[in-house]
C-alpha cells in the first residue's frame, strides 16, 4: 500500500435532449489525466459508474486516475 492519496478527477458535462416530446439529461465524464471519455444516457448510469469506480478504489482493484499515465 502506498502513502500516495487516491483521488479521481473528471470533467462532468450535462445537457438536455428532447426525445418523443420529453426532455432527458445526457451526461459525459472525461478524465483530465488520460483524455478518456465515458457517456451516459442518464444520471442513474453516471451514478452506477461512480459507485463502481469508488468501490474499486476502496478495495484496491484499480489505481487512481493519475497513476494510469505511469503505465508503460
Amino acid at each position: 500500500m502506498t502513502d500516495k492519496p487516491l483521488y479521481l478527477a473528471y470533467l462532468l458535462r450535462l445537457w438536455q435532449v428532447r426525445r418523443e416530446g420529453h426532455l432527458l439529461w445526457r451526461v459525459s465524464l472525461e478524465s483530465p489525466h488520460t483524455g478518456e471519455r465515458w457517456g451516459f444516457a442518464d444520471i442513474e448510469q453516471l451514478l452506477a459508474f461512480l459507485r463502481m469506480k469508488t468501490e474499486a478504489e476502496i478495495t484496491g482493484d484499480v489505481r487512481s486516475e493519475g497513476d494510469r499515465e505511469d503505465d508503460a
